[in-house]
């Protein structure tokens, strides 16, 4: 670990960081208990960092920080180098470009959300957990919606039940996409065969060997308190990244666009679905 490198690398990576740019009012530069807030930790804890007098970041620690200062995948890597880590593969990676997390900053009135190759949230803004509930809670296989929509009954709660086998093609044959693409010996071969073992369903759906089955347009929610809201869902891919930022939206002046401005008023709870 260089201190010195990391203390001047964070310092002037957040100097160059404007408030605006992470949807903070416009000011004269980042403050450090801005960039602490956005990294998810203590201001003393990233003071600390920046001074020289830190401990060795963790790698969650410093992927946390590279998300909160928008760092490049570059800038990301050398984070990791002068803080003694090695940087995590690029293929397949969490971490979201500084493009995506611009648009992102910017979607505070709407539902959207980042997910990678095998449905796993990445990033969600307030509006979307509140419509969809909190995604990234989940740990281990559960992080993926392919792994939870065919283990997990309660994560169907959120969808209408006549649209179930819709759902479930889409689901199979994303993960089929996912698989082509990583293949043998990856983390989508892994979730395939731990739902081939325990899902009659989705071996079902499987055997078809179907790829780029039809969204389910539009997409219906069930939310706990505001009842079914219905959205469509446009969609931004990344294929350098293998992530899609997905953007929910209703018809203007409809009862579900209405709904979807009330979402602020009743939290993040939405019915009774764990994703």
């Amino acid at each position: 670990m260089d201190r010195a490198q990391l203390a001047d690398f964070l310092r002037t990576r957040r100097e160059a960081l404007q408030p605006e740019d992470v949807g903070l009012p416009r000011g004269p530069g980042l403050r450090r208990e801005e960039a602490a807030a956005l990294s998810g930790m203590s201001t003393d804890y990233y003071s600390r960092l920046e001074q020289q007098r830190g401990p060795q970041p963790s790698a969650p620690m410093l992927a946390a920080i590279a998300q909160g200062l928008h760092l490049s995948l570059p800038e990301r890597d050398h984070l990791f180098q002068v803080a003694g880590h090695n940087a995590p593969p690029r293929a397949g990676s969490d971490h979201i470009t500084p493009g995506l997390m611009r648009i992102l900053g910017r979607l505070d009135d709407t539902p959207a959300q980042v997910v990678n190759d095998l449905a796993e949230t990445l990033w969600q803004t307030p509006l979307a957990t509140g419509l969809i509930g909190d995604e990234s809670r989940f740990t281990g296989m559960a992080r993926s919606l392919y792994h939870r929509w065919f283990t997990d009954p309660g994560t169907r709660l959120l969808y209408p039940e006549e649209d179930h086998p819709r759902h479930s093609r889409f689901f199979a044959s994303g993960l089929r996409a996912a698989y082509s693409r990583q293949g043998r010996g990856s983390r989508a071969e892994e979730l395939v065969e731990q739902l081939l073992a325990v899902s009659e369903e989705f071996a079902r759906y499987w055997s078809a060997h179907e790829v780029g089955a039809p969204r389910v347009e539009p997409k219906r929610f069930l939310h706990s308190e505001l009842g079914e809201i219905e959205v469509h869902c446009q969609v931004l891919l990344d294929p350098d990244q293998g992530q899609t930022l997905l953007v929910y939206t209703a018809v203007p002046g409809s009862e579900s666009d209405e709904k979807l401005r009330l979402l602020p008023a009743v939290g993040s709870h939405s019915a009774g679905a764990d994703g």
